[in-house]
């Protein structure tokens, strides 16, 4: 099986250790902020303590809430410092050791349990990681991996739906000046330029989840497989620079140089690599064999698969399309729920880790982070205790070893 080296000289493979304490340390646990009563239309917890909370309020250390049906088995456990530094992952087993008498505490950072030191590593010995990037048009791949071990595999779904919303919001819009009703005076026509409202939610999406994994991991590299635009035949301007793909892409390329360097491959020299490894076709394998490209790597170390999907809110929309009884149209949209943001991860004393979703009556819906499929409608504000924010829910899936390898 053939074996990749990586680009530029290798370095010592070390992992995240902390120097020996005589004693356990004493370390003030953090929470959340108590959740307050909102005012205008504000989220009551907009004044969360940290970017990255670790027990809620009340909550010890031991009682950290870990999903038992439907979460990820890391095999590996991100690491960051006191100052928010990423550093070499570890193993499940050590951070379980250094939350215990801790030197670590423990928090969760949208579907992915994470450890932050409380004392000063012994080293900060960092290897090369990189991120393999494939996209598609319904799934997007995303693989985490250095030479040796595959942190991270993430399948996520693609921001499909920003067209047809688009394209309902000007429909509603320009009906509003038939009616007697407020509005707007039209405007001129703007100039056509730039990236479409819905290319630019698919690379945006992409970079969210690449500014999310930085983290937590000390990238170095990113791969990304180069894919080409719809070409015209005869409009060589279009095909060169004004194809809204053409337009996303390099948008995306020049915010990723930001993070890291930037490697481009194409298509076909994924296909023969993944061939030449044996390996199946599929959106995270691509982005392993991507990834491989800048690191190295023999074969696939981590075959789970954490899965993430993207939530739709209605920010803008004023009311439904279509009119009610009477002749009356109903509001819909908003991103606030009775003092909650909406997709927020919450505890419910009966339902248990879920997000928020609607309200009706005074009560807000909550929603399974697994299955994407409402719980309730019943739930009251007061029961709920909040996590951390999000847009988008997880749910964790094993691979088997017969479709990431091909005999």
């Amino acid at each position: 099986m053939p074996t990749l080296k990586p680009q530029g000289t290798a370095k010592a493979v070390r992992k995240t250790s902390l120097a020996k304490q005589p004693g356990p340390v004493t370390v003030s646990g953090g929470r959340l902020k108590a959740a307050e009563p909102s005012a205008r239309g504000r989220a009551r917890h907009a004044g969360s303590a940290s970017p990255a909370p670790s027990l809620c309020d009340g909550q010890r250390r031991g009682e950290v809430y870990t999903p038992s049906k439907g979460g990820l088995q890391q095999l590996f456990v991100p690491v960051i410092d006191k100052e928010q530094r990423p550093l070499m992952p570890t193993k499940p087993s050590r951070a379980r050791r250094w939350v215990k008498c801790g030197k670590a505490t423990p928090f969760w950072k949208k579907g992915v349990f994470c450890v932050r030191l409380n004392v000063e590593p012994s080293a900060r010995n960092l290897q090369p990681i990189a991120i393999g990037i494939d996209p598609g048009s319904k799934k997007e791949g995303f693989s985490v991996k250095s030479k040796v071990h595959t942190y991270l595999n993430i399948e996520a779904d693609a921001v499909t739906w920003v067209k047809k919303h688009i394209k309902q919001r000007r429909q509603m819009r320009r009906a509003r000046r038939y009616r007697k009703t407020p509005c707007r005076k039209p405007r001129q026509n703007r100039s056509i330029g730039g990236i479409p409202p819905s290319v630019r939610a698919r690379w945006g999406w992409r970079l969210r989840i690449c500014k999310w994994l930085c983290k937590m991991f000390p990238i170095t590299d990113f791969v990304v497989e180069d894919i080409k635009a719809k070409t015209k035949k005869g409009q060589q301007s279009w095909n060169c620079r004004f194809s809204p793909l053409e337009a996303g892409k390099n948008w995306f390329y020049a915010e990723l140089e930001r993070l890291g360097r930037v490697i481009l491959k194409q298509g076909y020299e994924t296909k023969r690599l993944r061939d030449e490894l044996k390996l199946a076709k599929d959106h995270w394998v691509d982005a392993w064999v991507l990834a491989t490209f800048a690191v190295g790597g023999d074969k696939p170390d981590n075959d789970k698969v954490l899965c993430i999907v993207p939530l739709r809110f209605h920010r803008r929309q004023l009311h439904v399309l279509q009119l009610a009884k009477g002749g009356i149209r109903k509001r819909y949209g908003g991103t606030v729920s009775l003092g909650f943001k909406r997709g927020s991860f919450v505890k419910h004393p009966k339902w248990g880790l879920c997000y928020v979703g609607g309200t009706r009556a005074n009560r807000i819906s909550l929603h399974s982070l697994f299955t994407g499929k409402r719980i309730t409608q019943c739930a009251r504000p007061d029961d709920l205790r909040f996590l951390a924010y999000s847009s988008w829910r997880f749910y964790g899936k094993e691979v088997s070893k017969a479709h990431s390898s091909v005999a």
